[in-house]
C-alpha cells in the first residue's frame, strides 16, 4: 500500500498512524521534538491490543500493523515518497504557514498535503504556496480510529482531483468523509457541536437546567438516536409523512424558541465556574485522564457493535 507521512506525532498524529496503517498503508512519523515519535509509538504498542480485541483492526493482527509504522530520521526521509502527508502541528497560523512551506518544498509534487486543523482555514496557511492547488483540511474527531466522520475542507484554490482523491483514501481507510464544498470558518463539526453547547450554556446561565440534567438529555435521549443517524434523518422518520410534514408540525415551535428572551451567554464568565464546580464533583481532576481511557473503551465497545450490527441489520 501507498506511503503516508505523518507530520508531529501527538494525541492526533498518533490516532492517524493507527487509522491509516490498519488500512495497510505504510506509515512513517516525523516529529521536531526529540522523542516524540518514541513515545508516540509505545502509546500505539499500548492501544492495538485492546483494539484488536474489539476486531477494530480490520482484520490484520497487531504485529501487522505496528509493523507498518516506522519512525522517520528526518522530515525528508518521512515525505520520501509519501502520497500524502497528514500535518498535525499547533493550532497557530504562522506555525502551519512555516510547516506547508517546508512540505511543499521537500515533498513530492503528487503528494497531497493534509492538516488536521480542526480551526483554521486552509487559505490562511496556503495561499502562497507553489503547491497551494494540493493543499487541503482534513479534520478528524478524536480519535479518528474509533470515530470514522472526518471533514475534508478545501482552499478556494484547492484542485478538485485532490478533493476526490482525499475523499477515496479516507473512505478506503474506513473514513466517513464530510466534503466542505468551499471553507467556512468552523468547518461543519464545530459549528454544530457550538449550536448545542451555545444552547446548553445559556439553559445553565439563566438556570433552567443543571449541567447533569443537559448531559442526561443528550447522552440518555438525543445521542441515542444520533448515535446511527443524523438529525435530518432523525426528523424525516418523526413525522407520518417525512421531513416535509415534520416542518409543517414543528417550525412554529422551533422559531418561538429562536425568538425567544434568553440572551448569549458568556462561555467564560460566571457560569463556567458553576459548570465547573459541578463537573468536579461528579469527576475529580485526579480522574480526567482515567475517565479519558474509560471513554475510549466505550467508543471501541460502540465502534464494534456498530461494526457488526451493519453486518446483521438492513439498512
Amino acid at each position: 500500500m501507498p506511503k503516508i507521512a505523518i507530520v508531529g506525532s501527538g494525541f492526533i498524529g498518533r490516532a492517524w498512524a493507527i487509522s491509516f496503517a490498519r488500512a495497510g498503508h505504510t506509515i512513517s512519523l516525523w516529529d521536531e521534538q526529540p522523542g516524540a515519535v518514541e513515545k508516540a509509538l509505545a502509546y500505539i504498542d499500548m492501544l492495538l491490543p485492546d483494539l484488536a480485541s474489539n476486531g477494530l483492526l480490520r482484520g490484520a493482527s497487531v504485529a501487522d500493523v505496528r509493523g507498518r509504522m516506522r519512525a522517520a530520521a528526518s522530515l525528508k526521509d518521512a515525505l520520501t515518497g509519501a502520497i500524502h502527508v497528514q500535518e498535525n502541528t499547533p493550532e497557530n497560523v504562522e506555525v502551519k504557514k512555516k510547516v506547508f512551506a517546508l512540505l511543499d518544498k521537500a515533498s513530492g509534487p503528487d503528494a497531497v498535503l493534509s492538516s488536521s486543523t480542526s480551526a483554521i482555514l486552509p487559505s490562511r496557511f496556503t495561499e502562497e504556496l507553489k503547491g497551494r492547488a494540493r493543499c487541503i483540511v482534513v479534520h478528524p474527531l478524536n480519535p479518528p480510529y474509533l470515530i470514522p466522520a472526518a471533514e475534508i475542507v478545501p482552499a478556494p484554490w484547492t484542485d478538485a482531483a485532490v478533493v476526490a482523491r482525499t475523499a477515496q483514501l479516507l473512505r478506503d481507510a474506513g473514513h466517513a468523509p464530510l466534503v466542505m464544498q468551499r471553507e467556512l470558518d468552523g468547518f461543519i463539526m464545530n459549528r454544530l457541536q457550538g449550536a448545542l453547547l451555545e444552547e446548553a450554556f445559556r439553559l445553565v446561565a439563566a438556570g433552567y437546567a443543571s449541567v447533569e440534567d443537559i448531559d442526561v438529555g443528550i447522552r440518555d435521549g438525543l445521542a441515542l438516536r444520533w448515535s446511527f443517524m443524523g438529525p435530518f434523518e432523525t426528523i424525516d422518520l418523526n413525522a407520518p409523512g417525512g421531513v416535509r410534514d415534520y416542518v409543517e408540525r414543528y417550525q412554529q415551535v422551533y422559531d418561538r424558541i429562536a425568538a425567544g428572551p434568553l440572551a448569549h451567554p458568556d462561555w467564560g464568565g460566571a457560569v463556567l465556574d458553576g459548570i465547573e464546580s459541578e463537573r468536579r464533583k461528579n469527576l475529580p481532576a485526579a480522574k480526567l485522564q482515567e475517565r479519558q481511557a474509560w471513554r475510549d473503551r466505550r467508543l471501541m465497545s460502540l465502534a464494534a457493535y456498530k461494526q457488526q450490527a451493519a453486518k446483521k441489520i438492513p439498512g
